[in-house]
Parts: C-alpha cells; structure tokens; sequence
C-alpha cells in the first residue's frame, strides 16, 4: 500500500506544471531556482548540510544534477520526545484570554519545550513562591529585611563563638608547645619503606586494572540515536520538504523502525503530520512531514517578518533565508533532533 500510494503522488507531482513566478511573500512558497538559492545559503551558513545528487534514474528535471536535495548526517537524538512532553509549557494564554481570530496553524507549532534542567528550575522558582518566611506579627519578611535578620543573627552567633574559643585558648597553647618539642625529631624516612612498592607498582599497570579503567571510560560515552536528514523540493506543494531516518544508540548503525522513528516525533503530529513513506532519492521508508500546510505556515511568518523589519525600518526577508524559518518551525515536531539552522530566526504565526 505505502508503494502504491508514493507511486500516485510521484505521478500527481510530475503532472504538475512547474512554478515559474515567485511567490515566496505573497503564497509561502518557491520555484525550483528559488529553493536551489535558499539551499545554497543554508550550505554556505551550516557547513553540515551538502547538496546531494542522489540516484541519476531518480533525478528530477527542474532541478540541477548535482543539487536534487540537501543532507545532513549523524544529527544527534539525545532523548525521547515522552520525556519532554511532559514539560510542555504551551503558552496559548494570549489566545485563550486575547479572543478573536481562528487559528489555522494551532496544529502546526508547539509554543515551548522546556528542557530537564529548565523545568528543575521553574519547579524551584514556584516553591519559593508558595513557601514565604513569616515575621512574629504573621506578616510576609521583605528580602532585604530577611536579609537583616540573618546579618543580626550571625553577629550574635560569631560573638558566642568567641566566648567560647577564649576559653579553649590556654589549653591550645599549652598542647601546641608539646608538640613543638616532638617535632624536633624528624622521622626517619627508611621507617616508610614499603618492600612491596614493586609489586605495588605492577598491579596498578596489570592487564585486569587497565581492562577495568577502558570499560569504566566506555561506559562514561553517551550513546544516542543520530539521525540523517534530507530536504527536497515538493513541485506538487511547492515547498521544501523534510525526511528522517534514524539509526540506534546500540552501535550498531541498525536502522530505526517507523514506530521508534515515531517516538522522537511529537505525540500530536505522530502517524498524523509525520507519516513513514518511501524517499524519492534514497533507498528506504523514511518518516517524512507533510509538505501540505508548509505554504500556508511559511506566508504567515513570513508575512509577521515582514510587518516587523517594516517598523523597524529594515528590509524585510528574502528567499534566501527561507529554509532558516522552515527548519526552525520544524524544530517544533522533532524537538531532541539538534540539527543546525544557526541563524537565529524569531517570528510570530498569529494571523
């Protein structure tokens, strides 16, 4: 079924007129030459991403030979997606409180993951807020008057302190002069020879101790799932479009089942957006995002992009950064898949 289903889509795509005009600001969306420009830049700015000219039976006419997809290779997958989501902090409040407007690409973009060490903090954060210290009167204790208290009693506890170190002096002075006359003789070094220092010496550099220290160092190596990635150009869509394909922390370099795949997806988008299907250059089912809602995501960010460098008197986005903001919204679905997108890229996708 997956074959006759990339069989229909690879015919609906090559039936497809190619586009010819721009349409980058006012659609989302790139010609041939404008994703070959835009690949170009992410080549150039992110040395790990290559063009890649695939199997020459598998090329596509509106593309350059040599420049059918872009590839980067052995992204690292540090951990599993369900570890994150249970950390999301979805910041749909402006919406929620905000009102009006429907929002088409609520099912495309996570607000925010917060990672491990980020939810420690924000967890400590609340527990000082929820645990106030308290004057004699049962009111709340400034910081700074907090502060004070604690200044007021580490005076008095250094003062008791010194009462009680005056009354230990005479006996400290007294056991110091005993032991200044018996460090007038020195120890006689011979007395700490160690007539199995050799076979001390031995044992440490032995075979089984040197075993020992590699399995510790092996053992301290964190072993991942790394990941190749791939963007082609959809001609149907007319939007880049990304491919994974994933491999096992074991060593082994086995190739991931579409299900593991799955589980370094987000649980909204699994089997749903992110779908296992044949790659049109390279052997092998990869999960790939569909390209179908690529445009409408892209003219959105694109558009609030504009409207912002407007204000600023700044020129506003070309097509050359355009896989820049797409890698970055894609970052919202496969969000412990660290591949480099450098430049920094902030927008909104409010309409």
């Amino acid at each position: 079924m997956p074959s006759l289903l990339s069989n229909l889509k690879s015919a609906r795509e090559y039936l497809t007129p190619t586009l010819k005009s721009s349409a980058f600001l006012t659609r989302g969306v790139l010609t041939p030459e404008e994703f070959v420009k835009a690949g170009d830049e992410l080549v150039y700015k992110c040395p790990t991403w290559t063009w890649e000219g695939g199997d020459p039976s598998k090329r596509k006419a509106h593309l350059p030979p040599d420049k059918q997809f872009l590839m980067t290779r052995n992204v690292p997958c540090t951990e599993r997606v369900s570890s994150l989501e249970n950390v999301v902090a979805v910041s749909h409040s402006e919406g929620a409180s905000g009102g009006g407007g429907d929002d088409d690409d609520g099912d495309w973009l996570v607000s925010q993951v917060l990672s491990a060490e980020e939810k420690k903090k924000h967890d400590e954060k609340e527990l000082e807020d929820e645990f106030d210290i308290l004057d004699d009167e049962g009111e709340v204790v400034a910081e700074k008057k907090l502060a004070a208290m604690t200044l007021g009693g580490d005076d008095a506890a250094g003062d008791e302190a010194g009462k009680e170190s005056n009354t230990k002096s005479d006996a400290d002075v007294a056991a110091a002069a005993d032991d200044a006359d018996d460090d007038d003789e020195y120890a006689d070094m011979d007395d700490f020879e160690d007539d199995d220092i050799m076979e001390d010496e031995a044992a440490v550099t032995s075979p089984a101790v040197a075993a020992d220290a590699t399995t510790s160092t092996n053992d301290d190596i964190l072993k991942v799932r790394t990941y190749d990635l791939s963007i082609t150009y959809d001609k149907y869509y007319q939007t880049p479009r990304i491919w994974l394909m994933g491999y096992a922390d074991d060593g082994s370099s086995r190739p991931l089942t579409g299900d593991e795949m799955m589980q370094d997806v987000i649980s909204d988008y699994a089997h749903r957006t992110v779908t296992i299907e044949n790659h049109p250059h390279v052997h092998g089912p990869h999960a790939s995002i569909h390209p179908c809602q690529h445009g409408a995501v892209m003219k959105t960010i694109v558009r609030n992009l504009t409207k912002d460098q407007a204000e600023g008197e700044e020129s506003g986005p070309t097509v050359e950064v355009y896989l820049f903001i797409f890698l970055k919204f894609v970052s919202s679905m496969i969000p412990t898949i660290s591949y480099d997108f450098t430049m920094d890229v902030s927008a909104s996708t409010k309409k």
